[in-house]
């Protein structure tokens, strides 16, 4: 089921009138309620994808109990590297297989041995399958380093698994911070679920408005890059890039809306990245659950930077490339996360990816100054590099989409529809980017009203016109 669908618009308010009415005050009755209700959303895609989400949830619930309740050191490791695995084997299956399979018959072709591809599966890739393995992978990683006690109401942790607004696109959530909340009775709070209605809105601006409606043009530039100029294939790559932020941090601020009408707080996903000074910054804004996931998970355990530099760059660059892979099966992902691990060194080896830790841009001003300006831009071109190859459907259209792009300079064909959602998106990003602001803002009946009613009104407009899957669907 999609959050910009006419079934949403149904189903959200019959779950919340259930859910605060009809069994206000019982926990267990509002949980029971919040898991069939995650599996009505889930199973809308196809129903078959049900059986996989439950197998998932039962072993790592029996897992996290075997893991806390053997003394056993080697047994706790035991049971760690069963859940380990079979997470990985799934995403491994239904993912990542084929692409195996068929590399390895390009390889051998590329040496005149010829196999037929008759090992490929003709499977289906589950909706939000990479986000709910690593929730409950690190439910089990957590029990296991002792700082989170498993639940033993499989009801409640089904539901934490399964939580329908962030299921298929994130954030990640850590057991630590969502399973309490379900475990625990919840009231409805006025103020929380306004703040939740304005995410609502917000985010299906930025997916319905901007990023739909750059999806046209993004998908006619990049299927025709051979036959455009350098000028248009800049303006389709910044297209894309403001359409893939308002698309997935549409979804998160929608998740997160959602989350609190009925009573949880979700974690910020996304804080203004294209307003970033340098990579490090980046990449400590954009999609915050996955890349903390892989810090706490993958680049900790490795060492870190506790090490050596050279440590410590192995580390980093493993991490790029795992999340890069982490975003699908194709080598335009895998080099994305080399190419960003490669940008990101430099920052690291003169300790500048640690600089902006606590400050936002023109913090005590309306306007950033020219040197910020300087590195905001230099920063969203590297990252415009980037996305070429999240993009392209394989590394050779990539390159030559990068070759015509800087060698082929034309005039761009503008598009004023275009540009004109992202100026008038920057402006709000710029003017929110401070949450002083945002609170501030409230203080003003007029102008909030006003901004609500226009969000509204070309939400209504664009409703459906340019209807398309959230881009992280497919991760």
């Amino acid at each position: 089921m999609l959050f910009n669908s006419f079934e949403f618009l149904i189903f959200l308010p019959t779950v919340f009138i259930l859910y605060w009415f009809v069994f206000k005050g019982n926990i267990k009755y509002q949980n029971y309620l919040i898991l069939i209700s995650s599996y009505i959303f889930y199973g809308w895609w196809d129903y078959r994808f049900l059986a996989l989400i439950f197998l998932s949830t039962f072993v790592d619930y029996i897992i996290g109990l075997k893991v806390y309740q053997s003394e056993s050191g080697l047994k706790r490791q035991l049971f760690l590297w069963v859940s380990i695995l079979f997470n990985i084997g799934v995403l491994g299956v239904f993912k990542y297989y084929n692409f195996f399979v068929t590399s390895w018959i390009d390889l051998f072709a590329s040496i005149g041995y010829k196999i037929e591809s008759i090992w490929t599966l003709n499977i289906i890739l589950p909706v939000g399958i990479s986000f709910y393995t690593f929730q409950t992978m690190s439910y089990t990683v957590d029990i296991y380093r002792k700082s989170l006690k498993p639940t033993k109401d499989f009801i409640s942790f089904a539901s934490f698994v399964a939580f329908f607004p962030q299921l298929v696109a994130g954030p990640i959530e850590r057991a630590k911070n969502l399973l309490p909340q379900i475990l625990n009775s919840r009231k409805f709070n006025y103020d929380q679920a306004v703040q939740g209605l304005r995410l609502i809105i917000w985010g299906l601006f930025k997916k319905v408005v901007v990023a739909d409606s750059l999806a046209p043009y993004v998908n006619e530039i990049f299927d025709s890059y051979d036959h455009l100029g350098g000028g248009t294939l800049w303006l389709g790559i910044i297209y894309f890039a403001f359409q893939i932020y308002c698309d997935f941090s549409g979804y998160s601020d929608i998740a997160i809306g959602t989350s609190k009408l009925f009573g949880f707080e979700l974690m910020s996903n996304f804080k203004f990245p294209y307003f970033s000074r340098n990579i490090g910054e980046f990449w400590r804004r954009w999609h915050i659950s996955l890349s903390t996931w892989f810090r706490d998970y993958l680049y900790i355990p490795l060492g870190g930077s506790k090490g050596s530099k050279w440590t410590a760059l192995r580390n980093i660059f493993i991490v790029f490339l795992v999340s890069g892979f982490w975003h699908g099966a194709n080598w335009t992902f895998i080099f994305w996360g080399l190419l960003n691990a490669i940008f990101y060194i430099p920052s690291f080896v003169f300790s500048a990816n640690r600089k902006f830790t606590t400050s936002v841009v023109a913090e005590n001003s309306w306007f950033p100054s020219i040197i910020e300006m300087y590195q905001m831009t230099s920063t969203f071109l590297v990252v415009l590099v980037g996305w070429v190859f999240f993009r392209s459907e394989n590394l050779t259209k990539s390159l030559e989409y990068l070759s015509r792009m800087f060698f082929n300079i034309d005039i761009p064909r503008s598009n004023l529809q275009g540009i004109g959602f992202i100026v008038v998106f920057l402006l709000f990003e710029w003017g929110f980017r401070k949450d002083e602001r945002l609170h501030k803002m409230s203080n003003y009946r007029i102008l909030r009203w006003a901004i609500y009613l226009f969000l509204t009104f070309q939400v209504v407009k664009y409703f459906g016109v340019n209807q398309n899957d959230f881009i992280y669907f497919t991760f």
